[in-house]
């Protein structure tokens, strides 16, 4: 029997129809991160990587995208506009790598008052994941 998947799952969600071996139809349901959800957490992702090693657009980006599955990447004009804004609030330094073995890259750094709102955000995430859950649970009060 098929189920109608809650409102909030409808919009992530893709059908794959296939049938069984008795010819009894089957939905595979693959799962795809929803676009909005991450949005609002794109400088807590580019500076959690940074946590981990100074990094440039690309290298960044195949990371988000390797790390999940290739389910998300950030757009590039999302992921250059976030290096700007971070860079505007001293999150973050820019400067250029060698150019030994292609072309030229320009590489982020992670400051210390980067590092403290990374930890910041890190700890919103954490109380809005602990929300989420307790709202899409359906309990009363956390």
């Amino acid at each position: 029997m098929f189920l109608p998947l809650p409102f909030f799952l409808r919009d992530t969600l893709t059908d794959e129809v296939s049938h069984d071996s008795m010819g009894f139809r089957k939905v595979v349901l693959a799962m795809s991160i929803a676009g909005d959800l991450i949005r609002g957490h794109t400088d807590a992702i580019i500076l959690a990587r940074l946590l981990q090693s100074d990094s440039y657009g690309y290298e960044i980006n195949k990371t988000i995208s390797t790390m999940t599955g290739g389910k998300f990447e950030l757009k590039e004009a999302t992921l250059y506009t976030a290096f700007k804004r971070l860079e505007e609030q001293d999150y973050i330094r820019s400067y250029w790598g060698d150019q030994g073995s292609g072309a030229r890259r320009r590489y982020y750094s992670i400051t210390p008052e980067g590092r403290e709102a990374c930890h910041r955000l890190q700890l919103e995430w954490l109380e809005t994941r602990q929300i989420m859950d307790h709202l899409l649970e359906g309990k009363d009060s956390l």
